[in-house]
């Protein structure tokens, strides 16, 4: 098990001075001057039960702030299951591995006969508490080794729907959850908002311990995950919102006034404040993943060879439009100054420009575009679901009228929203056709007529909704969506020249090679990084193309990062992605593949 560099430090200076405590305590307390901002502060140990056990299912976990905000454990489902015995047990497993504190090993799993999860007690005064100064939650947690579909970690008791909020009555209040790709999820409903806001994580690791801090300054709510934070929410959002009579889950969510997901894995400390805690004031002030996800630094070419050429696909970039803009300009500005050194025959956006309908966000958009119209740098854009509202705004900036006069446009269906470009590159001409999502229906036979009158080219067919990521066996595969089956089945199976499908909308990444009905393969990939801090810190998808060597090369790029000095990055900033679905090379015979006689 691995140290975090602060208690390394913290036992060096044990042993030079003597009465310092070398327990995990010692770090885990807000200034001596301050400790009234801390409303709760449960530690999952043998130490802190006040009363009861686990085998009699009455075990109270004591509130360490001593101001009433005891846990009392819950059990659900058949009391006399067997397999209730193994649903929570006491763990020698903890995050400060030279301490030796115990913590609580949670084993609920989907459709068990029984669970088990922690609840406040009823008149507990956290129960009542609106935040409105702001917060911190804090959470030491380790992943189960082999995770579950979906987790709760904490939630706020009772429906949106009692609080006149404009969410249909089942959405949550508030809640932290672990989606079934692994990325945490806070979801809140604000007191001064109509709606909830949300921050999101990168993966997590199966098996590994995390710090969590989830810090709310009265304004904005940042997450912030073994020391590495996503971007803040753009919107003013003041509190949690609270529900008389009611209180918090621990170990569990709800949906619909109903428990919904039970947590697997382990269980060290939660402390709650009712203010915005500096990063020195946490319980951990150096928290590091071992390996967040693989990458490196170090300078790779992005042409290997003159003759070769790229494509390149950006994928989602709403969290930039709405929040981060100046990374959409850094990746626009190196796709400008960069398309002609590196052969890029065309730039592809899979959609999701903007996260919302708000002018700015489209503005930001329009901004960063604006780099590749200067030098009439090809590009083509795909919506997404962020993309859709009344009055077409999509169309309204990035519609047919836009491209009219660009001579690698051949047109846009009646829809205005799928369109296509002949591009060519090598001894070949491409075709690069975008079908869109919303209308999927209207526009296929306008697609399949493009197709049937390209027979000859080969095709790259980007839409937003084609594969998503599923873990099965501990390793990532791709499924089809309900979309990406029909585009499968109606054109791309039967269409031989529809060699590769791009795609984004679903959070992660993902790659498969199928075969169609000539037996030949079609590249399909997911390319999607919003949901990582920064909302995918800048990371471009490039495919090279060496017709000599017949392999296609694919690469996860950040001009972003590679634009950073030394001392701004942060341990996981990456220039390059190395991962098995983020850096690969497949064979492919260019001839045979691109015969369609």
């Amino acid at each position: 098990m691995r140290m975090k560099k602060a208690f390394i430090g913290l036992s060096l200076l044990c042993m030079i001075v003597p009465g310092i405590a070398k327990s995990a305590d010692s770090l885990n307390s807000v200034a001596e001057n301050d400790r009234s901002s801390i409303v709760a502060n449960w530690k999952f140990t043998k130490q802190h039960v006040k009363s009861g056990s686990i085998d009699k299912g009455n075990l109270i976990i004591e509130d360490t702030t001593k101001q009433g905000n005891d846990l009392e454990l819950v059990t659900i489902g058949d009391p006399a299951s067997p397999e209730l015995k193994n649903m929570l047990k006491w763990s020698e497993e903890d995050y400060y591995a030279q301490d030796k504190v115990d913590s609580l090993k949670f084993a609920n799993y989907e459709n068990a006969p029984a669970g088990r999860y922690f609840k406040t007690k009823r008149d507990a005064p956290i129960n009542s508490e609106n935040f409105d100064r702001g917060f911190t939650i804090e959470f030491v947690f380790k992943m189960p080794r082999k995770p579950k579909s979906d987790m709760g970690l904490f939630s706020r008791q009772g429906q949106a729907a009692y609080l006149n909020k404009m969410e249909g009555e089942k959405k949550i209040l508030s809640a932290l959850s672990i989606s079934s790709d692994q990325k945490l999820h806070w979801t809140s409903h604000p007191s001064n908002l109509n709606y909830n806001v949300s921050n999101w994580s990168r993966s997590l690791n199966a098996g590994e311990w995390y710090h969590l801090a989830v810090v709310n300054d009265g304004s904005t709510t940042t997450l912030t995950l073994n020391g590495v934070s996503d971007y803040g929410e753009s919107e003013r959002a003041i509190g949690i919102a609270a529900l008389k009579g009611k209180g918090w889950n621990i170990g569990a969510t709800e949906l619909g006034n109903k428990l919904d997901a039970l947590f697997a894995g382990n269980i060290q400390e939660i402390r709650i404040a009712n203010r915005a805690l500096t990063e020195k004031e946490w319980l951990v002030q150096d928290a590091r993943d071992d390996e967040p996800f693989e990458g490196s630094n170090k300078s790779f070419p992005i042409l290997t060879n003159k003759k070769n050429y790229n494509f390149l696909f950006v994928p989602d970039t709403q969290k930039y439009s709405s929040q981060n803009p100046e990374i959409f300009n850094s990746q626009m500005n190196w796709i400008s100054n960069n398309t002609k050194k590196n052969n890029i025959i065309m730039n592809t956006f899979v959609g999701d420009i903007v996260d919302s309908d708000s002018e700015k966000q489209w503005q930001n958009s329009l901004r960063a575009i604006s780099f590749l119209e200067k030098k009439e740098i090809p590009y083509m854009m795909a919506a997404g679901n962020h993309d859709y509202a009344a009055g077409d705004p999509f169309l309204t900036h990035y519609g047919p009228q836009r491209f009219m006069n660009k001579k690698y446009y051949k047109g846009s269906a009646p829809s205005g929203y799928s369109s296509y470009a002949i591009a060519k590159a090598g001894s070949y001409e491409y075709l690069v056709l975008i079908v869109d999502m919303k209308n999927l229906h209207k526009d296929l036979e306008w697609s399949k007529k493009v197709l049937e009158r390209h027979k000859d080219k080969p095709t790259i067919l980007v839409s937003h909704d084609i594969i998503f990521p599923k873990v099965k066996d501990d390793k990532t595969i791709a499924v089809d969506s309900t979309n990406g089956r029909l585009i499968w089945n109606e054109l791309v199976k039967n269409h031989n020249q529809v060699f590769m499908t791009v795609n984004g909308h679903f959070y992660g990444i993902a790659h498969r090679v199928k075969q169609n009905s000539a037996g030949n393969d079609v590249i399909q990939m997911l390319v999607n990084y919003q949901t990582n801090y920064r909302g995918g810190n800048g990371w471009l998808r490039l495919v090279e193309f060496d017709e000599k060597k017949n392999v296609l090369l694919f690469r996860t790029y950040s001009p972003y990062v590679d634009g950073m000095t030394r001392k701004e990055k942060s341990y996981i900033d990456y220039k390059f992605l190395t991962g098995e679905n983020n850096s690969f090379k497949l064979d492919w015979d260019f001839k045979h593949r691109f015969n369609f006689r």
